[in-house]
């Protein structure tokens, strides 16, 4: 059975043409195992936001796609959505689009006998996430960084 990374990369591939034509861009592909089932998970964006009918037709012509290709083994259920308000910054992309955003930090190991954080992105590099807490610059390796996304409510 072909992994998880590789079902997401050949997906990314298929979606790319497909979220061009509707004036949207690829936010995230996931694919992950939940309870019994499994979850091909699409997150579309663009400027000012993405909308229902956005997601209904990428969702159709991505289905059309990966129906064709027929690569994925076994069942799985296909969501295509907004990677919503609260957004995982899980890529360079998303960091460098967020600078100046207020995000929540939490981490896998208490670090000041504390696991989250709540700031303003100020920089990041291959090796560490760099947040203004009170206007004091915290630096985190990303290597202890559980999770980054932006803040509802800062």
């Amino acid at each position: 059975m072909a992994g998880a990374r590789e079902y997401e990369a050949r997906t990314a591939a298929l979606l790319e043409p497909v979220t061009a034509q509707f004036g949207c861009e690829i936010y995230d592909v996931e694919y992950v195992k939940e309870g019994s089932g499994y979850y091909l998970r699409c997150y579309i964006d663009k400027l000012g936001g993405v909308n229902i009918n956005d997601c209904e037709n990428v969702s159709r012509a991505l289905s059309d796609k990966l129906d064709e290709e027929d690569f994925i083994e076994g069942a799985y259920i296909l969501e295509v959505s907004s990677p919503g308000l609260g957004r995982a910054l899980k890529k360079d992309s998303h960091l460098k689009k967020s600078i100046g955003e207020a995000v929540e930090l939490k981490t896998y190991r208490p670090i000041d006998k504390c696991k989250e954080f709540s700031g303003v992105l100020k920089a990041f590099d291959k090796d560490t996430v760099t947040i203004s807490i009170e206007e004091k610059d915290m630096v985190f390796q990303r290597s202890d960084v559980a999770l980054i996304r932006l803040a509802l409510d800062f």
